[in-house]
């Protein structure tokens, strides 16, 4: 895949990487950043510089009760639980108005 390229899920793909927390149906930053071929860290970078852009109702940071919810219940989400960062999630607006 080439820099700047959205990346091209098959629909029950898709459906697998969304999840409902708090009410919204998100996307967690690892998936953003897949979709759009970008780093992890990148995403997480533009939401710090750009908080405004991401209200509550677009993005939030899941807390360790929540992550440890969804790492129990989906497999492909493993490496998350060793993970000491606390993942972004993005509502669908907040994945509309994304831009890597």
């Amino acid at each position: 895949m080439q820099k700047n390229e959205i990346k091209k899920f098959d629909e029950l793909e898709l459906k697998s990487k969304i999840f409902t927390i708090r009410g919204y149906q998100v996307m967690f930053d690892t998936t953003l950043a897949e979709l759009y071929g970008v780093k992890t860290k990148r995403v997480n970078e533009q939401v710090k510089r750009n908080i405004d852009r991401f209200p509550q109702s677009f993005c939030f940071q899941i807390t360790d009760k929540e992550k440890s919810e969804v790492v129990a219940n989906c497999d492909h989400l493993q490496k998350l639980k060793y993970s000491h960062v606390l993942p972004y999630a993005f509502t669908e607006q907040g994945v509309a108005g994304s831009r890597y």
